[in-house]
């Protein structure tokens, strides 16, 4: 009975040990297959961290490059903002310069002379004109015999301060001395260089550079009635090219209207020079017919003359045959 157990329990633990040998074979094939994927998952891995890296590196020296272009673009920004920082110190310099009224009356000057010369053709203009009076004004324009003065200069002071007014009791206050500004300039414009008996047309132009001040001289009718009623006529860079366009056009036609009166006294010499050739032609016409008539006559009398000289030659031969005769007979 003993070894009947002791047989049951080796065949228990043979089935034991196989069964064993089999979960541990299944268990190494299933460790080496898990084993496997686990190494390809890990190459896999790898690789993909490799490429990783290789991508941040690229990415890397990509920012690298950016932040130097970066740090190129901050220092020439640097630069500019010095430039922009000493432009600003001239431009506060020029400012300051504009402010003194010789200086922006040459500057006004300048810009005249500019747009004269970019229309007009040299011999329609002139620049510091004087008169007899001695005053000079900026510029005059030729047109035919007369000429029209312009006057460059403009009053900005008080134009500035009503500009920079905090309050409207300030503002009316610069106004009304703005308005008064122009009005003296007007009229100073008015009796220097409106001048008839020199040549002047019987108006003038004050051109006053700057848009803004131009606007707030012609807004105000006020200010426009009495200019005009001073013959003077206000003139802003944008009005006044269009004026010189208009003059130029104008010139134009008085070129044309010179270069016909020119064609029209040509062919009234070549009139004159006609009727004297026909006049001629008819007197030489005449002496012609006079001629052939006196040709004509001559030729008559010549025949006349020839017919006598025949008629008197046949005479002569028939009185020497009866001569002859008369001798010869009885003696």
């Amino acid at each position: 009975m003993i070894w009947i157990i002791a047989l049951l329990f080796l065949i228990g633990i043979g089935i034991v040990a196989v069964l064993l040998f089999k979960i541990s074979s299944q268990t190494n094939s299933q460790l080496n297959a898990v084993t496997g994927q686990l190494n390809e998952r890990l190459k896999e891995m790898s690789e993909a961290i490799s490429e990783t890296h290789r991508g941040v590196g690229a990415r890397l020296d990509t920012t690298v490059n950016i932040i130097g272009s970066v740090q190129n673009a901050l220092g020439k920004l640097e630069t500019t903002n010095t430039q922009i920082l000493e432009i600003s110190k001239d431009i506060s310099g020029l400012q300051n310069l504009l402010r003194a009224p010789k200086f922006r009356g040459e500057i006004g000057e300048t810009m005249l002379e500019n747009l004269l010369a970019q229309v007009l053709p040299k011999e329609h203009y002139q620049v510091q004109y004087q008169f007899k009076s001695g005053d000079a004004v900026d510029a005059i324009i030729r047109l035919g015999k007369n000429i029209v003065p312009v006057d460059a200069k403009f009053p900005l002071e008080n134009f500035k301060a009503f500009q920079t007014a905090s309050t409207d009791e300030e503002k009316s206050a610069y106004a009304k001395r703005f308005i008064s500004d122009v009005k003296n300039r007007i009229n100073e414009i008015s009796n220097k260089y409106i001048l008839p008996d020199e040549g002047t047309f019987d108006f003038a132009l004050m051109y006053i550079p700057a848009e803004n001040v131009y606007y707030e001289a012609t807004i105000k009718q006020e200010l426009l009635s009495y200019a005009l009623s001073k013959r003077v006529v206000p003139v802003s860079p944008n009005t006044f090219y269009s004026y010189l366009q208009v003059i130029c056009l104008g010139l134009k036609g008085m070129e044309v209207e010179r270069n016909a009166k020119e064609i029209l006294a040509n062919l009234n010499r070549l009139q004159q020079d006609l009727a004297k050739f026909s006049e001629d032609f008819r007197l030489v016409g005449a002496h012609i017919n006079n001629a052939g008539q006196k040709y004509k006559d001559a030729e008559r009398r010549l025949e006349k003359f020839q017919d006598k000289l025949t008629n008197s030659s046949s005479a002569g031969q028939i009185g020497d045959r009866s001569n002859l005769t008369v001798g010869t007979g009885p003696i």
